[in-house]
């Protein structure tokens, strides 16, 4: 994946990538970044970090770009929810993504359900 690529990082993507995956690492270099705010607040509450794990999480949140609450990501959360069933911080997620018109980035095999957005699934090796 060359290019101008801007995706938007699901929490799993942001936890294999702070955990050292090669690959994505790789598949990240030099591209724009987003996380929604649900992300930053998983993160940020994990209470399983060491001090100096969380001192990274802080440092790499703040090189991306946070995505704040809106009234269109709050209204696209809500149907998606409905429609889908998928937990509130997921339909947020996607939401997210779906508001700024880029591809998610994810693990998570739920998202799947949605035809809607652009999906990049990631297989952990």
């Amino acid at each position: 994946m060359s290019g101008n690529y801007t995706y938007l990082l699901d929490t799993n993507i942001v936890l294999y990538l702070l955990g050292g995956d090669n690959v994505l690492s790789a598949i990240l270099n030099k591209k724009t970044v987003y996380v929604s705010f649900i992300t930053e607040m998983e993160l940020l509450s994990y209470g399983k970090f060491s001090a100096s794990e969380e001192t990274k999480v802080k440092a790499f949140l703040s090189e991306c770009n946070i995505v704040e609450m809106n009234l269109s990501i709050k209204s696209e959360a809500i149907s998606i929810r409905k429609k889908y069933k998928l937990k509130l911080p997921d339909s947020i997620i996607a939401s997210t993504a779906i508001n700024l018109n880029i591809p998610l980035l994810t693990a998570d095999a739920e998202f799947n359900k949605l035809k809607s957005m652009q999906i990049l699934q990631y297989n952990k090796q």
